[in-house]
């Protein structure tokens, strides 16, 4: 697996926490009802649940540990696969939909993301790489951190969007590193089929199922689809 560099993991979170509150700053109140990918939420139930991501990492940052790192910013998605608890995403689905109600004004959650979401690039940018780092009962450097939350937020990024057309879409940076991390998942024994970079996120996402002859070209590996949720 190839080793993950604090300058593209740095600018990877940088491209898609600028790029989300960009597209944040351009939503009008009746955007966040709008439906997602993420099957039952709409766009403001996507953002929450961002929000809920990058407080978790200004924890994170606050919480470092003298373990070895224990996940990387492959294995983390990895064991997502595996260890997927159906009844706690389902908690946490419901969780969202209830939170997000409750603001009565979406605007006061955009702003929420805002600020949090700049909090989190300041706070990683005074941070080294090399530092441990623990969340969710795991233990990362900051920079297989960072990694996992810009792969995160560019995935929800193109959820967002789905009956969105025209605003603000993920930077390269972002979009560079999901696909290398999709490549790795994927692994070397499987030769995707041709697509490009937004049907390669969607796909190895579960957003978009694969055809007929998509499962025919990918064998055996079709059935570790998606590679991420």
């Amino acid at each position: 697996m190839d080793k993950l560099h604090h300058r593209v993991a740095t600018a990877a979170l940088t491209d898609a926490y600028s790029e989300l509150s960009r597209l944040v700053g351009s939503l009008e109140d009746t955007d966040y009802v709008r439906p997602s990918r993420c099957a039952g939420w709409a766009v403001g139930d996507v953002l929450f649940h961002l929000l809920l991501d990058a407080q978790r990492a200004l924890v994170a940052f606050g919480t470092p540990t003298r373990k070895a790192a224990t996940t990387d910013y492959v294995t983390y998605w990895r064991d997502w696969s595996t260890h997927r608890d159906e009844r706690v995403a389902g908690a946490h689905a419901r969780f969202v939909r209830v939170a997000t109600a409750a603001y009565t004004d979406p605007q006061q959650l955009a702003g929420q993301w805002q600020q949090t979401a700049a909090a989190v690039l300041t706070t990683a940018s005074a941070l080294p790489g090399s530092e441990v780092v623990a969340s969710q009962g795991r233990a990362f450097t900051v920079t297989d951190f960072l990694g996992t939350l810009a792969v995160e937020a560019t995935v929800h990024h193109f959820d967002l969007l789905m009956e969105l057309p025209g605003k603000p879409e993920p930077r390269p940076g972002a979009l560079d590193l999901t696909v290398r991390v999709l490549d790795q998942l994927l692994g070397d024994t499987a030769q995707r089929p041709p697509w490009d970079d937004l049907t390669w996120v969607l796909k190895g996402t579960g957003r978009t199922p694969l055809t007929t002859s998509e499962r025919r070209a990918l064998g055996a590996t079709a059935t570790r689809f998606p590679l991420v949720g």
